[in-house]
């Protein structure tokens, strides 16, 4: 190919002419016959020089910008690539992807054939698109190719001045057109009467060249007799007012098929402004009727509900479920605006979405709620169309009643095992229930309240209001904190504002939940009895309340008053069957604490009777301390003992039989009291007492293990003189006792070997050892649970108690504040074991003995001390 046969390149100036079929009739009529066949939302006719010129736009191209540079038009690449251009997905197309019509989302797939004049020049582009992605078919692609050739045609022959030439042109533009679209046309003459029609159109109707007439009659003798009158009427308005004419309608064919035509025609008026001629086009539209008939099927099979809104946001289909679920008929939705038929949908979750789809281009999921008179949840998936937007919609009110059952069944379920989780975790029970005005609110009520019933058990000076029959208000909470001093105040006055038929008798009494009926705020005021109070609820302002009691084995233990605000609906069935659940916990908890309150009561008198007050010889102080388990009522296996032998000797005992119930304590009882009767009827030494009391065990079946240490304290007349005082002692598998000395230094009380237990081998011989000690000095026995616990052994327990000892012997306390410093620093809050001490403070002969005082604080919080039994 020589240069001068090569196409022109994209830029070289086009003939002047061209841009005088920038307004051709014959374009526009092209482009508005191209979008129609390819089914798009916009087509045009781009030419190119310096710039792009849009010569011709039908649908959404009408937008575009009439010049445009090169470098930003996307018809430039159709140029260079000089044959068709696919673009299925735009924004993901490389080629185009940076371009404006691209960027702004106004072009999501695109399709164009270049118009190429018969000298090889690329005139321009003709291009369809639609704003969303999609798949261009090879049709498609043959149809637009075909029509682009008749385009460069049409600009070509339109560049000439010559009439005769431009009639060539229209001429021949019209036959190509019609050739290749299956398009008919005609001209109606309305001062003759004379139909004439084109060989296509003749062909459409079932006719030939020797049938056709040539007549209106030969129209109407084809057009349905159900679209007759309409398609009539069409036409003579058009005829009597110049307007277009169009038409959609059903022709009747010899062999009895139906045909669909689109029909379109555009009146030309005479020199007197009457109209003389209508000329037009037809397109046989029974392959596209049938596709939305199918798909109209399609939409009535389905199971979710349809509808179509054009671009003016009025209905153009609607499904049988649609009309259903929208409690509307065909005839009331089609053609009307959404807006005008749905007011509710203004401004809510459906415009948002609905415009935000048409706006992107992109399809959107959501759920919303539309309310009365549909009063329903919907699950709404909207697709952004050329002719506007589907929607399908499926309504979801029982699932989302179903999902928030679940829900509100999951928050119960959490706040009562919140319930439980405070009730277990709080040593007061009382305390625990306090927490329960909280934690209700706000899934149960706006605000509540908690009232106990005293009992013979309870604890003098509990917080709280006590009201008549025994009733105090332990706690209450609002879910506005700002509110809390209200139900603060309320509850200072209720119970004694409160008549003899108010609700919270009523519930008490009656073992029942009991719910106030109509107006909270007048029903209960009815029942108050002071101004103050009635004042103080009226701010509350309640309108709705229930009173659940809080019950246990039979007895009532209180009462949990639940109230809520008008804007929340009363207590349904599920909430209040909650709250007895969450009031029976507490209840059970309440009353679990009353029947430890009892045991406990019961377990310190059976201890009290038992660790009897200790003797006091001359010049020495022997005190006795017992701090019970924390986890446990207060009676178990450790036990001290002190006694004088009938020569004069002091016997100290501390020991601990193997157990920590109330087994243990009855065993413990019997071994103390073989121990203290055997050791008591003679001056036996402390190797001697501990192989007797293992005899007799033996003897009396008594099946218990046990740990002692026997101590005596002997002191001769010579020793008196000395100032010093004999300590023998035996140990049967206990931790040693320590001795301070008047240096201040600490000793533990050791010998060679351990002994065994009590009650294993009662025939082993047992171990006797000596020690002098100065007077001045004090011993100190003790149980394992000073020293050994979880997380602490043996050896370190008795290396933190000699240091201990160390640190208060700098201090010079009696052997009372020795004790009482000794648990408090040694135990833990919640001690797991029994602890029972015994101490001797050997004073000298010639001094002074120390007043009797009590035990001293030491710094830090006297409340962690724990709780001791013993005598001074």
């Amino acid at each position: 190919m020589t240069p001068a046969d090569e196409p022109a390149v994209v830029g070289v100036p086009a003939p002047p002419q061209a841009a005088g079929a920038a307004a051709s009739p014959v374009l526009q009529h092209l482009v508005d016959l191209t979008m129609q066949l390819l089914r798009t939302a916009a087509a045009h006719v781009s030419l190119l020089t310096e710039v792009q010129t849009v010569a011709a736009a039908a649908g959404l191209s009408r937008g575009l910008a009439e010049r445009t540079p090169l470098d930003e038009a996307l018809c430039t690449l159709t140029a260079v690539e000089r044959g068709p251009v696919l673009v299925t997905d735009a924004a993901g197309d490389p080629r185009v992807a940076g371009l404006p019509p691209v960027t702004s989302g106004v072009v999501g797939a695109y399709l164009a054939a270049p118009m190429t004049a018969r000298d090889g020049r690329v005139l321009g582009a003709l291009c369809v698109f639609d704003p969303l992605p999609r798949e261009w078919t090879s049709a498609e692609q043959r149809t637009l190719v075909q029509l682009a050739a008749f385009a460069a045609t049409a600009v070509e022959l339109a560049a000439s001045r010559a009439a005769p030439v431009q009639e060539e042109a229209r001429k021949l533009l019209w036959d190509l057109s019609i050739a290749s679209a299956g398009v008919g046309s005609f001209d109606y003459d309305l001062t003759t009467g004379e139909l004439h029609w084109d060989e296509r159109l003749v062909e459409q109707f079932g006719y030939d060249a020797a049938t056709f007439d040539q007549t209106i009659d030969a129209f109407n003798a084809r057009v349905h007799p159900d679209d007759l009158r309409r398609v009539s009427e069409t036409l003579a308005a058009s005829v009597e007012h110049g307007t277009d004419f169009e038409a959609e309608y059903r022709i009747l064919l010899p062999d009895g098929r139906t045909r669909w035509i689109s029909a379109k025609g555009r009146p030309l008026r005479g020199q007197d402004g009457a109209v003389e001629r209508l000329l037009g086009a037809t397109l046989d539209i029974t392959g596209t009727r049938a596709g939305e008939a199918a798909v109209a099927a399609v939409h009535e099979a389905m199971n979710a509900a349809f509808f179509a809104l054009d671009r003016s946001w009025r209905f153009t289909y609607v499904n049988t479920h649609a009309e259903r679920l929208l409690q509307m008929s065909r005839g009331e939705l089609l053609g009307a605006s959404i807006w005008e038929l749905f007011p509710a949908s203004v401004s809510s979750d459906f415009e948002r979405h609905y415009r935000a789809a048409v706006r992107t281009g992109e399809p959107v999921t959501f759920e919303a709620h539309y309310p009365a008179p549909l009063d329903a949840w919907y699950e709404v998936r909207a697709v952004p169309t050329a002719e506007g937007l589907s929607v399908y919609f499926l309504d979801v009110t029982e699932r989302r009643r179903a999902q928030d059952a679940a829900a509100a069944a999951a928050r119960r379920t959490a706040l009562i095992a919140d319930v439980t989780t405070a009730l277990v975790e709080h040593l007061d029970a009382e305390q625990a229930v306090t927490e329960l005005a909280r934690l209700v609110v706000p899934q149960l009520g706006d605000w509540s309240l908690v009232t106990l019933v005293d009992d013979d058990h309870q604890e003098a000076g509990r917080s709280g209001s006590v009201g008549p029959r025994g009733l105090r208000d332990v706690g209450g909470a609002h879910v506005d904190p700002a509110q809390q001093h209200l139900v603060d105040h309320y509850a200072r006055l209720r119970l004694q504002a409160l008549g003899r038929n108010a609700f919270l008798f009523r519930a008490l009494a009656s073992a029942r939940p009991v719910v106030v009926p109509g107006d909270a705020t007048a029903a209960i005021t009815a029942a108050l009895g002071t101004p103050e109070a009635v004042d103080a609820l009226r701010r509350l302002a309640p309108a709705h309340g229930v009173v659940v009691p809080l019950r246990a084995r039979g007895r009532t233990l209180g009462a949990l008053s639940l109230f809520s605000g008008a804007q929340r609906d009363p207590l349904g069935p599920e909430d209040l069957a909650t709250a007895v659940d969450v009031a029976g916990r507490a209840g059970l908890a309440l009353d679990n604490a009353r029947l430890y309150r009892q045991q406990t009561e019961i377990a310190s008198e059976l201890q009290r009777s038992l660790l009897t007050a200790p003797p006091e010889p001359d010049h020495t102080h022997v005190v006795v301390r017992y701090a019970p388990a924390a986890e446990a009522a207060q009676v178990g296996g450790d036990w001290y003992d002190a006694f004088l032998q009938p020569g004069g000797a002091t016997v100290l005992v501390i020991g601990d039989v193997v157990g920590h119930d109330t087994q243990a304590a009855a065993a413990m009882s019997q071994v103390r009291t073989l121990l203290r009767g055997l050791g008591a009827v003679g001056d036996t030494r402390p190797a001697a007492l501990l192989s007797q009391v293992d005899g007799v065990m033996r003897t009396l079946a008594v099946r218990t293990t046990a740990t002692a240490v026997v101590a005596r304290l002997e002191q001769t007349d010579d020793d008196a003189d000395a100032a010093r005082t004999v300590l023998r002692w035996s140990n049967a598998g206990h931790p040693p006792p320590m001795v301070v000395l008047p240096d201040g230094s600490v000793t533990e009380l050791t010998g060679p070997s351990a002994d065994l237990l009590l009650g294993v081998l009662p025939d082993t011989e047992r171990q006797e050892l000596v020690r002098v000690l100065p007077r001045g000095s004090t011993v100190l026995l003790y149980t394992d649970g000073l020293v050994e616990r979880r997380g602490q052994s043996l050896e370190e327990g008795l290396e933190r108690l000699r240091h201990l000892l160390a640190e208060l012997a700098a201090r010079d306390l009696d052997a009372g504040a020795l004790c009482d410093a000794v648990l408090r620093r040694m135990l833990p809050e919640r001690a797991e074991d029994d602890v029972a001490l015994v101490a001797v403070r050997l004073y000298p002969q010639d001094g002074p003995r120390p007043p009797e005082a009590g035990p001293e604080v030491l710094p830090g919080d006297a409340d962690d001390a724990p709780e001791v039994l013993g005598l001074p």
